[in-house]
């Protein structure tokens, strides 16, 4: 019940700044899209970069994968598929992790440390 006055009164004093809540929100929309987050599936055949802002930077397939795209089989292309979700699946859950915790320190430098649902922010 305390944590959540305490939240509330700076939740509060925030609104009276504006500006600078503005502010902040455009330094973490800068990191976010400058950070990087590299995953990878099929033992590092297929790998994905995704940056904090949860935009896929890239793709990459080992010359193995990529001749398991010429066989013509469904089989091999639904298995080359599948370690391409898995890659971005992969980046995007670091990049998520690595989103919150620059939210969660933007936050705390404005005063509002262990915000309730900070954690969740991101899925």
């Amino acid at each position: 019940m305390l944590d959540a006055l305490k939240t509330a009164g700076a939740l509060a004093s925030l609104m009276k700044k504006k500006d600078q809540l503005k502010a902040a929100g455009d330094r973490v929309r800068q990191r976010l899209s400058e950070i990087r987050a590299a995953g990878g599936s099929g033992g590092g055949a297929v790998r994905a970069t995704v940056s904090g802002d949860m935009r896929v930077v890239s793709v990459t397939l080992e010359p193995a994968v990529c001749m398991g795209l010429t066989s013509g089989r469904d089989a091999d292309r639904e298995q080359v598929q599948q370690l391409i979700v898995e890659a971005v699946n992969n980046a995007m859950d670091i990049a998520k992790g690595m989103a919150q915790r620059e939210i969660a320190k933007e936050a705390e430098a404005m005063g509002l440390p262990n915000m309730p649902g900070m954690e969740g922010l991101l899925g």
